[in-house]
């Protein structure tokens, strides 16, 4: 079972524009404590809608940008064609990071981009594995992984497994959830003294993304799979990769990481 993720960033893409696409520039830059990534080469693993190729390909990467689903191909091939006149210097590809071979021949790099997607996989230290030895000498690897909240994420596994399993399933979660979502939303207007619908709005400052699209991603996304962040660090650690920097949610989300690879690898 696999949620389709790559309908949803489909659908994503007809709320894009110049706003979400700054937002999502800033949320690069300030992960990377950057202003720019000229001169660097990028892969983006899991490339989705194509939002975060299209950033960093302004900010002045050459972008190689692959996915697993064809859906999120052809939504980052779409921004190409309408961001990248020609396409240079910015590659689209379909694969898969569970594929050993393909991703030895895609080369080192000098930023190796995930944002929450190798633990969609179905194997994600494997994937965070094959990610990692993308990265050259140097270089840095970004990633964000879902939070590991013990018998809660237990809990949301069982609700996205239900949800992929059939047309039932996925009609029953959305039918209890959205209400709860969307009562939550209401909520935080009420807290903060805002408009009705002021929180749906504001959400593009995060990284330019949509709260109907996060909720649908959230409730469907299905392989899942969390991780601690000690174990996180404690696993790249092992291959040579110093923490510079992290992000880390108290719930619901993803732990947002910053490695650095070292010269020699030490360890396993």
């Amino acid at each position: 079972m696999r949620f389709a993720f790559g309908k949803n960033w489909r659908s994503f893409l007809s709320l894009l524009d110049d706003q979400r696409v700054d937002q999502s520039r800033r949320a690069i830059c300030e992960l990377l404590g950057r202003n720019d990534l000229q001169g660097l080469r990028v892969l983006d693993i899991g490339s989705g809608s194509g939002l975060s190729s299209l950033a960093m390909h302004q900010l002045g990467a050459e972008v190689v940008a692959f996915d697993y689903d064809p859906d999120s191909v052809a939504c980052t091939e779409e921004l190409r064609r309408l961001y990248g006149p020609g396409g240079k210097h910015w590659t689209v590809m379909q694969g898969s990071v569970l594929d050993a071979p393909f991703m030895q021949s895609l080369g080192e790099f000098d930023l190796v981009y995930s944002w929450g997607v190798l633990h969609h996989t179905g194997e994600m230290w494997k994937a965070i594995d094959l990610a990692q030895k993308c990265v050259a000498p140097g270089g840095t690897l970004l990633i964000a992984l879902y939070n590991d909240q013990g018998w809660r994420s237990r809990v949301w596994h069982t609700v996205k497994r239900f949800y992929c399993s059939s047309q039932f399933g996925r009609g029953m979660v959305v039918a209890i959830f959205y209400p709860l979502f969307a009562t939550y939303a209401l909520w935080q207007d009420v807290r903060h003294l805002h408009m009705p619908g002021a929180h749906a709005r504001d959400y593009v400052r995060k990284r330019g993304m949509s709260l109907s699209h996060d909720w649908r991603d959230w409730l469907g996304g299905f392989p899942f799979e969390v991780a601690k962040p000690e174990d996180v660090v404690q696993e790249l650690a092992e291959v040579g990769f110093e923490l510079q920097r992290q992000t880390l949610t108290r719930g619901l989300g993803c732990n947002e990481f910053v490695f650095t690879k070292g010269a020699t690898p030490h360890g396993k």
